[in-house]
């Protein structure tokens, strides 16, 4: 019959949950028994109590983390049976040790002293000295050591209180700042990013009504819906940016995989050649991997548009297994459009798929190709 968890860890809350404690005591109460066994005098005063005074004594010491001061008593009221004074010396080592500086102690102190060396001196009163020695050795040497133990352990106690304030107070620096340069990121991208957009559509608008002939309206018009779409998504960010709490929850479906058509369908209207093959049904997967789909797709398409323009564009989503594989493929090209580039495409790419549990591959192929390869976890626990 296995024991119950909780009652050993009952058991063990006297040793702060220690094995090692306890092994120690253990250890501590065999060395006293058998020191004592060995020692000792059966003969004298009373041989019938000696050896169940000593085993009683020596177990009573597994408790002294607990109840100091009653095991004391206890080695107290063993030495009349002619006990050594071991037992009384480790425990009043531990009432110092667990109450230091206290009443408590100094009773103990007494009653050790008193127990120890005054019925010796009673009895021969012609070893003053030897009182004295025995006093000093077996009952201060034990105290001091114990009160040098309990204040070590208030000292390491107040030192782990001032290191973990210490901890909480870099956290909570370091949040602040984390908060507020999300705040200044979130300033100047509405100050800069979204008063350039917002120009982008007003100004495609305005040329869509006054379009010369119908392709130029529908190209104006594409324009103009996709800076719409690009100042909602960058209204998400600043949100996000502003108030979102980091690490919060995030719904599990299909979520933002449905919206690749509408995706591909926008580059599609540019003038790019794009064909999507999404499976069916959509897999359930987490926001985080969602949204990172949809960006290595996005941020595909956008690269291919610069590198390889009027290339033939794939991307091809499989599930298999419990990964989700999301490709995309286009014809390499000799010359590249004119559209400047940040240069931290692949890279934020890369750190997106990273932090959504993924891992991503990209680079050319042997067929002339360029691939931008990511493979995502499947399933409702993330």
């Amino acid at each position: 019959m296995r024991p119950n968890l909780s009652t050993v860890k009952r058991w063990l809350g006297w040793w702060d949950g220690r094995p090692v404690l306890l092994a120690l005591d253990v250890a501590v109460a065999v060395a006293v028994i058998v020191v004592s066994l060995t020692g000792g005098d059966p003969r004298d005063p009373h041989p019938a109590l000696y050896v169940p005074a000593v085993v009683f004594s020596g177990v009573a010491l597994l408790a002294r983390r607990r109840w100091p001061f009653v095991v004391l008593l206890a080695a107290v009221a063993c030495m009349p049976a002619g006990v050594t004074l071991l037992p009384l010396v480790v425990a009043q080592y531990s009432v110092a040790a667990r109450h230091g500086v206290s009443v408590l102690t100094g009773v103990a102190v007494v009653v050790a002293g008193i127990a120890g060396n005054v019925v010796p001196v009673l009895q021969n009163p012609g070893s003053f000295t030897l009182v004295v020695v025995v006093l000093g050795t077996f009952v201060l040497g034990p105290v001091l050591a114990g009160l040098w133990m309990h204040q070590r352990a208030v000292l390491l106690g107040v030192l782990r209180e001032r290191a973990d304030e210490a901890e909480r107070t870099r956290t909570l620096l370091a949040d602040r700042a984390v908060f507020a340069e999300r705040r200044r990121i979130a300033r100047e991208m509405h100050d800069v990013v979204a008063h350039r957009v917002t120009a982008v559509a007003l100004q495609a608008g305005a040329l869509s009504l006054r379009a010369p002939d119908e392709a130029t309206g529908q190209a104006a018009e594409t324009i103009r819906a996709t800076s719409a779409l690009a100042l909602d998504e960058l209204r998400g960010i600043l949100r996000v940016l502003r108030d979102a709490p980091a690490g919060e929850a995030e719904d599990t479906g299909p979520g933002v995989l449905a919206s690749l058509e509408d995706l591909v369908d926008g580059v599609a209207a540019t003038g790019a050649r794009v064909e999507l093959s999404l499976p069916d049904p959509l897999p359930a997967v987490a926001g985080q991997v969602g949204r990172a789909v949809y960006r290595v797709v996005q941020e595909s398409l956008t690269n291919a548009g610069k590198h390889a323009p009027h290339a033939a564009v794939d991307v091809r989503l499989e599930v298999t297994g419990d990964r989700l594989a999301v490709e995309v493929t286009n014809r390499l090209t000799p010359h590249g459009s004119t559209v400047p580039g940040s240069g931290y495409g692949l890279v934020g790419m890369r750190e997106r798929v990273e932090l959504a549990g993924g891992d991503l591959r990209t680079g050319p192929t042997g067929d002339g190709r360029f691939r931008v390869l990511a493979r995502f976890p499947v399933g409702a626990e993330q």
